[in-house]
């Protein structure tokens, strides 16, 4: 299965960006995984011009979730399991959608399949790109049986 990062915006800070390159590089032998920036919106329809460039990077075939502070949360095995159930029922594309400052537009979060929360804390955008990297590696290293997520 493929996953696409879609995320608004550039990695600014150096250690974030390290850390997201370490994990896409972790996250090869499990997934083709590729990280998709979008440009940040300007004025007072941010979130909708970003909103339009997200979608505009969804296949309608995609499998999509966005990143939303109001969406599910889960434990890492459940995760892990979510996403071992895509992969099973052939879906051939998870798209993981994290918007800009101002959270994503309605209408991404209308496409999306599933709206998932990291956590009830807020975090840079940029952070959020980092934990979401991680905790696919840590979900494909549990759904195999493979030491990391104790």
């Amino acid at each position: 299965m493929r996953v696409a990062v879609i995320a608004v915006g550039k990695l600014r800070e150096a250690y974030v960006r390290s850390g997201c390159e370490l994990y896409v590089k972790r996250l090869r032998p499990y997934y083709a995984v590729e990280t998709i920036e979008v440009r940040k919106g300007s004025g007072t329809t941010t979130a909708a011009e970003e909103g339009r460039s997200i979608l505009g990077r969804i296949e309608p075939t995609d499998v999509v979730w966005a990143l939303d502070r109001t969406g599910d949360a889960f434990a890492s095995p459940a995760l892990a399991k979510r996403i071992a159930d895509l992969e099973r029922a052939g879906h051939r594309r998870l798209v993981l959608a994290i918007g800009g400052a101002e959270g994503l537009a309605e209408a991404v979060l209308l496409r999306a399949d599933l709206q998932w929360s990291l956590s009830p804390l807020t975090f840079l955008h940029e952070m959020a790109r980092l934990i979401v990297l991680e905790q696919l590696y840590r979900a494909a290293k549990i759904a195999r049986g493979e030491p990391y997520h104790r």
